[in-house]
C-alpha cells in the first residue's frame, strides 16, 4: 500500500476532531555482515511491534551498500510486514543502476520510494555517461514515466531551505534562496511526488512556518515532520553540521551543558522532542510524526510514550 494513502485516510477517518495521530520510523542501512543484519531485523521487528505507519531505509550508493539496501527493503516488506519506503539517491548513478534499484524494489513488493538527489562521492562529476540524473525533480519525473502510478514517491522538504542555500558563515538562507527552494519542492510535487518528509529541525516554530509556506505556494499534499531526538553530542555535530540546521541558544546551551553526560543528553533530546512534536500537533492540521532513530530503539519509543501514542493510550489523540 502507498504510504500517502495511508495519511490520507487516517486524516479523512481518524479519530476525533483532527484525527488520530500516526509516526514511523527511519533506519540507516547498516555495514554488511551476518551480525549487524541480524541486529538491524531484530531492531526493526521490536519497533515495528509499536504499530508504526511504515519505515524507511537509507540508500548509500556506494557498493556493496546497494545490494544490501535492496535485501533488508524486500525483508522489512516481506518478513516484518511493514509498509516499508526506500530511499534512492540518484547523482553519480548511471540509469541501468536506478533501473536496478527501482526493478527490483517493485519485484520485492516495496511500493514506496523517497526520491532524492544524495551527495556526491569523492571523484563523481555530476550525473555518469550523461544517462543518469542531476536533481531529485528529474529522478521524480523518470520513476513517474517508468513506472506509472505503481509506486508512491516522496521527497525531501527542508523547512530553513536546502542546505546550498545557506550562505557560508550564516545559519539562514537568504530570503531568495528560501523561496527558490520552495518553489523548486512545488515542482517536484508537481511533476508526480505524492507526499514531503522533512529535515530534522529543533525549533517547533521553523516546520510551523514552512508548512503555511508550503501552502501558500500551492503544495496541497501531506507534509511529515522529521524529528530527531538527540542522542549523542557527536551526532548532533555531525547532523547539524551536515544539514546546517539552525539550533536555538537555548537548546545549544542545554546541550553544551550536558555534553561529556550521555544519558543526561539522551534525556534532555527526548525531552526536547516530545515539545517539539506537542506543539506540532497542537498548532498545525498534521497528524503523522516521522522519527529519525539512528537504528536506536529507545529515544523514538521514549518520545511516543510521553505523547501518548504507545501501551494504554495508544491510540490516544493529542491536543496538549
Amino acid at each position: 500500500m502507498k504510504v500517502v494513502e495511508k495519511i490520507v485516510k487516517n486524516t479523512e477517518q481518524g479519530e476525533g476532531e483532527r484525527g488520530r495521530i500516526i509516526f514511523s520510523f527511519e533506519y540507516f542501512t547498516p555495514k554488511p555482515g551476518h551480525a549487524t543484519v541480524s541486529g538491524f531485523m531484530d531492531t526493526v521487528s521490536r519497533m515495528s511491534s509499536h504499530g508504526p505507519s511504515f519505515c524507511d531505509i537509507t540508500w548509500r550508493p556506494r557498493d556493496p551498500y546497494p545490494a544490501v539496501t535492496l535485501d533488508l527493503a524486500g525483508r522489512m516488506q516481506a518478513e516484518v510486514g511493514v509498509e516499508t519506503m526506500m530511499h534512492l539517491t540518484c547523482i553519480g548513478m548511471p540509469l541501468e543502476r536506478v533501473d536496478h534499484a527501482l526493478d527490483t524494489a517493485r519485484a520485492k513488493g516495496v511500493r514506496n520510494i523517497l526520491a532524492l538527489r544524495g551527495d556526491l562521492l569523492p571523484g563523481q562529476e555530476g550525473a555518469p555517461r550523461g544517462d543518469g540524473f542531476s536533481s531529485a525533480l528529474d529522478l521524480v519525473k523518470y520513476i513517474r514515466s517508468k513506472h506509472g502510478d505503481y509506486f508512491g514517491i516522496t521527497v525531501a522538504g527542508y523547512p530553513e531551505a536546502h542546505p546550498s542555500k545557506i550562505p557560508k558563515g550564516s545559519e539562514v538562507a537568504t530570503d531568495e534562496g528560501y523561496e527558490s527552494d520552495l518553489a523548486y519542492l512545488k515542482e517536484k510535487v508537481d511533476a508526480g511526488a505524492d507526499m514531503i518528509i522533512t529535515q530534522l529541525f529543533f525549533d517547533a516554530d521553523v516546520f510551523i512556518k514552512f508548512i503555511k509556506d508550503c501552502r501558500r505556494v500551492g503544495i496541497k499534499c501531506p507534509v511529515v515532520p522529521g524529528i530527531l531526538p538527540i542522542t549523542t553530542y557527536r551526532n548532533f555535530k555531525f547532523m547539524t553540521e551536515t544539514c546546517k540546521t539552525k539550533v536555538p541558544k537555548a537548546v545549544r546551551a542545554k546541550v553544551e551543558a550536558a555534553k561529556g553526560n550521555d544519558a543526561a543528553l539522551a534525556a534532555y533530546g527526548v525531552e526536547l522532542a516530545t515539545e517539539i512534536c506537542r506543539k506540532i500537533l497542537r498548532e498545525t492540521d498534521v497528524r503523522a510524526l516521522h522519527f529519525y532513530t539512528m537504528n536506536k530503539e529507545e529515544p523514538a519509543v521514549a518520545v511516543l510514550t510521553n505523547l501518548g501514542l504507545l501501551g494504554v493510550a495508544k491510540n490516544a489523540v493529542v491536543v496538549n
